[in-house]
């Protein structure tokens, strides 16, 4: 397998989809963008773009597992959607537990100033995908 070294790791959601870059280098992740969605569906144009832009390495998915760790619904969306981007762009994807991922990604906004009318009008997508890629950094590089 090729060295990773740069990662997009998506927050899957039904109307929106976080976006973060990462570096195994520096073990560090940061929100890129968010993307809209359409029950679940991206503009995959916009995927796309990303993709030739950041020129990732590998990618990874959040996986939203209930508080059990059991799979839910929106897991099987998340796996399906991980298997679309790797069979679209033909990168490795992985998945990583994001439980608790959109609820720090409020918690980091609050800490940043607060928030700014509703967080449908202000989302924390692209946070949550910073905080998963993070996870998943320090998961699998030691980081």
């Amino acid at each position: 397998m090729a060295e990773v070294r740069l990662l997009l790791g998506f927050d899957y959601g039904s109307r929106q989809i976080g976006v973060a870059v990462g570096q195994v280098i520096t073990g560090q992740a940061r929100e890129l963008c968010t993307l809209k969605a359409q029950n679940g569906t991206p503009d995959w144009a916009q995927v796309e773009k990303l993709i030739k832009e950041w020129k990732p390495d590998a990618l990874v998915v959040g996986l939203p597992l209930n508080m059990d760790g059991s799979p839910s619904e929106m897991s099987e969306r998340a796996e399906k959607f991980a298997r679309r981007l790797n069979g679209r762009y033909n990168l490795p994807v992985h998945t990583h537990d994001e439980r608790l991922t959109t609820f720090e990604a409020k918690g980091e906004r609050m800490a940043r100033g607060g928030q700014r009318g509703s967080y449908r009008d202000n989302p924390v997508d692209a946070i949550a995908a910073a905080l998963l890629l993070q996870g998943w950094l320090e998961a699998n590089t030691g980081a």
